[in-house]
């Protein structure tokens, strides 16, 4: 249940989700997110799909991609981590955290949630993403780049 034919990327993972292919959408989306790479964020999202993050609406991959670019260009040595909260039928849940720093060196730690709606070819078509920021020093870090472990817990 939940899962399609091999294919090259998460959107081979489709609704409707089980707690397995659910884990792995999330686990997937995280790692599309920390390339940085707006091209291949972008991809496993219908070519109309709507998002509001934060404040910000967004539609369509374009105004993605122009997005994910703003984002990270002044999101330096960032670095995501996911889990998964909820699932049911085309609908997953997450809770996140990430990690960054801006132009002048202050590290931030942002915390969401986000909502996702799939079409039924696996691309995300809708995602709402509530964010707060909050302001850390280097040393209070908890995600460590090269850990690909559990999403800390505070």
């Amino acid at each position: 249940m939940g899962v399609a034919t091999p294919g090259p990327g998460p959107a081979a993972l489709v609704p409707p989700f089980d707690e397995e292919s659910a884990r792995r959408k999330v686990r997937a989306a995280q790692d599309a997110w920390n390339t940085r790479d707006p091209l291949r964020v972008a991809a496993a999202y219908t070519p109309d799909s709507v998002w509001r993050n934060r404040s910000e609406f967004i539609t369509g991959r374009d105004e993605i991609i122009a997005f994910l670019t703003r984002k990270w260009a002044r999101e330096h040595r960032y670095v995501l981590r996911k889990s998964l909260w909820a699932w049911a039928g085309d609908r997953i849940a997450v809770r996140f955290q990430y990690e960054w720093h801006d132009d002048e060196g202050r590290w931030w730690r942002s915390h969401g949630n986000e909502n996702w709606e799939f079409a039924p070819d696996g691309l995300m078509r809708r995602r709402e993403a509530s964010i707060d920021d909050v302001p850390i020093t280097a040393a209070e870090r908890r995600i460590d780049p090269d850990d690909e472990g559990e999403l800390p817990l505070a």
